[in-house]
């Protein structure tokens, strides 16, 4: 199914609960199954809610194939839980509520809503000095089994999650990628855009066309996008790069430095998830200039660290999560502030994970690709 479905208008209300429901059920790096499990019932705190649709991401597909930064090896520690029901970025509906939960996170059945992606225990370090979305504990949705995601058709909200409430007239398509924008959002602030800088943005998927859309806000000297995929450039360019280069027909690394007097960009934001991409923005900045690191690697990544070091003195960021940006996003998404129509591509039902995921990895003609539960 390569084109968005058509969906009915979401009706569920409490009283249509089922009791059994599918869900995609992982157990082991390509053991995942379409399965018929019950319905969780909300307990105290907590929200029942209806997915009307789940956006597959790349850590997705990582996790699928086993990457070792999320089932551990020798030097890491295993951080998915299964079995898991997987799925971060979702819209949903309130049809269900646990004792207090109303009042708590000031919401009613019928409401539309998300939950930022991260659950935290809000009782270590991190999460008393505001640092939550590094939590120690550290759940996200759809990766461990205590907090389960949407790629079945419901799921809970946990007393602990934040829970931010999407406008009816967005559409779907449009709202299930508040997620990934406000993780998109976090990596841009991180750079720290001034209208001085020539900022370059390596990958032009859903997660980097959010900050390619931030970055383009601060109003930068000029904006490069990197993608080896041309179909990507109009995308780039709606959400306000200046220029589209494909490193795989042109040196790149040549062509900053000809239009900086062959000192190199300012900022390199890295959001491809490929190995070359890295090495590649370490070269590409000039002394004392900023990059900052957004992907998820499927394997370990190496580089000559004495660049950063002796020859260049740089500044080095990471970026996890979207703390503190979501009701930027669901801001931007509702005014179209970031006009974020046709990113999602494909659409499938779930019955058709497999295909979808397969879609998802090969990125060709493809941007973001969703799973609907109910269709």
């Amino acid at each position: 199914m390569s084109d968005v479905i058509d969906r009915p208008e979401d009706a569920a209300q409490a009283g249509d609960i089922p009791k059994t429901m599918q869900a995609v059920v992982c157990y082991a790096p390509g053991d995942y199954r379409l399965e018929e499990v019950e319905v969780p019932t909300p307990g105290p705190g907590e929200i029942l809610c209806r997915v009307e649709l789940v956006g597959i991401c790349m850590s997705d597909v990582k996790v699928y194939h086993g990457a070792p930064s999320f089932w551990g090896d020798d030097t890491q520690p295993r951080y998915v839980k299964p079995p898991m029901i997987p799925g971060h970025e979702f819209v949903c509906r309130v049809v269900a509520l646990g004792e207090g939960a109303g009042e708590a996170k000031n919401v009613k059945i019928g409401d539309r809503v998300i939950s930022e992606q991260i659950v935290p225990c809000w009782d270590c370090r991190y999460c008393n000095r505001g640092q939550y979305w590094m939590c120690e504990k550290h759940d996200l949705y759809g990766f461990q089994n205590n907090v389960q995601g949407a790629f079945a058709q419901y799921m809970i909200f946990t007393k602990e999650g934040i829970v931010h409430q999407v406008p009816d007239h967005v559409p779907a398509e449009e709202a299930v990628l508040v997620e990934p924008l406000a993780c998109s959002l976090h990596a841009a602030d991180r750079a720290q855009v001034t209208a001085d800088d020539v900022v370059v943005v390596a990958g032009a998927g859903t997660l980097g066309l959010g900050i390619i859309g931030q970055v383009a806000l601060s109003n930068p000297k000029k904006l490069i996008v990197l993608d080896l995929k041309p179909e990507r450039a109009a995308f780039a360019k709606q959400l306000g790069a200046h220029e589209v280069w494909n490193p795989a027909e042109e040196d790149v690394i040549e062509k900053i430095k000809s239009i900086t007097d062959g000192y190199g960009c300012d900022i390199y934001i890295e959001a491809t998830g490929y190995h070359k991409a890295v090495n590649q923005g370490i070269h590409m900045l000039r002394k004392l200039g900023r990059f900052v690191e957004f992907s998820v690697f499927g394997s370990e990544v190496t580089l000559d660290w004495s660049i950063i070091s002796d020859r260049k003195e740089l500044d080095v960021l990471g970026s996890h999560l979207g703390p503190y940006t979501y009701p930027r996003a669901i801001d931007f998404i509702a005014t179209r502030k970031l006009d974020m129509r046709g990113v999602v591509t494909h659409t499938y039902p779930m019955s058709k994970f497999h295909e979808a995921l397969e879609v998802m990895e090969r990125g060709e003609k493809s941007m973001k690709v969703a799973l609907d539960p109910h269709h």
